[in-house]
């Protein structure tokens, strides 16, 4: 799988703005180990992003992991856009650690591409999940999410 990260970032920043207005940096967009798709983006140090007690607020930490995986679903279905329209079907996260400072998620697709692909050529609306961690630049983990996604046949 070749894998345009330069293309997926802007594509990410265009369709939304919201991306944008945090900041977020697209780190790496690249295929995984195991066959999938890996992304990492980055929210800046910014007193416009920060919480009550200085470190980035929780609804921009959402954003940044629901971000990252976004960027995933974009890198590994992104040619099937003209028959499919990716959507986030529900999330969960869990803020296990203070954060300060930048921070970065990574984030991984949870089943393989081409079982995905199967079922949307099969009729179906699959759904899958994309798994992300959040952590400090130093790597401490500071939060955990889950993404649901589906393709919505067009």
């Amino acid at each position: 799988m070749t894998i345009d990260s330069r293309q997926v970032a802007a594509g990410m920043l265009d369709a939304v703005p919201f991306a944008r207005t945090l900041g977020f940096e697209f780190v790496e967009v690249a295929p995984d180990a195991d066959g999938g798709v890996r992304a990492v983006v980055r929210l800046p140090d910014s007193p416009a992003t920060h919480n009550h007690v200085g470190g980035p607020h929780a609804g921009a930490m959402f954003t940044l992991g629901e971000t990252a995986s976004g960027a995933v679903v974009l890198a590994a279905f992104g040619h099937l856009l003209d028959r499919a329209t990716p959507l986030a079907v529900r999330a969960d996260i869990a803020y296990r650690k203070l954060a300060m400072g930048p921070v970065r998620a990574t984030a991984r697709l949870g089943r393989a591409a081409a079982e995905v692909i199967a079922e949307l050529d099969a009729g179906q609306r699959p759904e899958f999940p994309v798994r992300v961690e959040i952590a400090t630049e130093e790597g401490k983990p500071t939060s955990e999410m889950t993404v649901v996604w589906t393709l919505r046949p067009n």
